[in-house]
């Protein structure tokens, strides 16, 4: 995949060129110099932004049982309240 960067100036100039760099890869608009808007084509922006899951949802995809999770154990330490 590769970015390609271009001036709001040469994106008026020559859309076509913008769209045939978004067919491989993000077109990053600049505005003075500074990025300001990212085209891409329909099928990226749909994948990018697909079917939301819900926790249970993504926790039960197939493959996650295989992976091995050794998280360490929370100390919580009691600590002495001052109340005077």
């Amino acid at each position: 995949m590769s970015i390609t960067s271009l001036s709001s100036r040469e994106l008026n100039h020559d859309v076509s060129r913008a769209k045939k760099a978004a067919k491989s890869g993000p077109v990053v608009i600049t505005d003075r110099g500074r990025p300001s808007h990212v085209l891409m084509t329909y099928s990226e922006f749909v994948r990018l932004t697909g079917k939301r899951r819900n926790l249970v949802d993504a926790l039960s995809m197939p493959g996650l049982s295989t992976i091995e999770l050794h998280p360490t154990r929370a100390e919580i330490a009691v600590r002495e309240v001052d109340l005077s």
